[in-house]
């Protein structure tokens, strides 16, 4: 297939990466990973069909990195979600100059051999950096969970875990326009703070400070919950079990605090799903892509109108990186943290 590329001499450029070192065990640490600086070629080899270069912009760093790094050899750069431009292309879907956010490497610039998890970047009057958040998978996911999945009502109660992440913030702020009474949870007074007085939730409470977790979730759902954004997994599914109302719905989007484990905890009121006849579901939300285009419609209308508002935890620089991904298992970060490698 004929380039759709106007290069016709070689472009050698420093090529910084994060390397894994050594396959993970637990929570990551710094020392699992390495930056290093290489060079590479930015022409696509002829007769790498649906090939292209891009330079990244924009990393997503986010708990399913983590689980990406499970599936990479050592010596490779970590993957994950990120914004780019296309530099070069054998890819007849996309062209040089393209701005496009999908799966890429941790590095300055990344050859995609396939571009299935990418996406082109039509709209450029709103930060780019949201196309690893709001406008990307975190968004998506949080569209579909709570309005493919749970099929929420005006009025319904709504409890949300890892409420001010990058899913969790976006999933309060659906509910809270739809008319629900909105609850999340967070490990910091900061993003409590944050989930109140900026994002518009009605209640939120510091999990880390509630010993009995059932007992806090009697007193900001005595009636019960109608739908459970699950993020964490654990004790607090296990107390949201006993809290559900009958034919409440649960999301499972993620569960955080199993993911670093080498013991995954067992769930004990797992009858209260028969018992109330409660329906959760798990999720990918690459199974959901084919919803892209219905999701932006959606949202972009209410993001230009200010109607949603998106949280951010900007790092600058590719060597950043690693202290990014280990504090993020911490909690240090408030909103989406998002990794700056270029802003060209």
């Amino acid at each position: 297939m004929e380039k759709n590329s106007t290069a016709s001499c070689e472009v050698i450029v420093r090529n910084r990466q994060v390397i894994l070192r050594e396959h993970v065990r637990g929570f990551p640490k710094e020392v699992d990973m390495e930056v290093r600086d290489g060079s590479v070629k930015l022409m696509v080899e002829d007769g790498s069909s649906g090939a292209m270069w891009v330079k990244n912009l924009y990393l997503s760093c986010e708990p399913k990195t983590r689980h990406l790094m499970d599936t990479i050899r050592p010596g490779s750069p970590i993957t994950g979600f990120g914004v780019a431009r296309v530099v070069d292309s054998a890819n007849p879907k996309f062209k040089k100059g393209d701005l496009v956010w999908g799966i890429t490497g941790w590095e300055e610039y990344s050859l995609i051999a396939s571009s299935e998890t990418f996406f082109k970047i039509e709209h450029t009057d709103v930060p780019l950096s949201y196309y690893n958040g709001l406008l990307g998978m975190p968004g998506l996911s949080a569209y579909v969970g709570f309005f493919e999945l749970c099929s929420p009502k005006k009025g319904e109660s709504v409890y949300i875990s890892t409420a001010a992440g990058g899913v969790g913030q976006l999933v309060g702020q659906f509910a809270k326009l739809l008319g629900c009474y909105v609850v999340g949870s967070a490990g910091s007074q900061e993003k409590v703070d944050l989930l109140k007085n900026k994002l518009g939730f009605d209640e939120a409470f510091n999990y880390k400070e509630e010993a009995d977790l059932d007992a806090a979730l009697k007193r900001y759902f005595p009636d019960g919950i109608d739908i459970y954004f699950e993020n964490v997994g654990g004790k607090m599914l296990d107390a949201v079990l006993l809290n559900m109302k009958s034919h409440g719905r649960i999301a499972a989007c993620g569960m955080t605090s199993q993911y670093n484990l080498d013991q995954p905890e067992g769930i004990h009121n797992l009858m209260n799903l028969v018992l109330k006849q409660v329906r959760m579901e798990g999720f990918l939300v690459s199974s959901y892509y084919h919803l892209y285009p219905k999701f932006l419609e959606t949202v972009l209308p209410y993001v230009k109108q200010g109607k949603i508002i998106y949280t951010e935890d900007i790092v600058e620089g590719l060597e950043n990186g690693p202290a990014a991904l280990v504090g993020l298992f911490s909690g240090q970060n408030v909103g989406k943290q998002v990794i700056v490698v270029s802003r060209e």
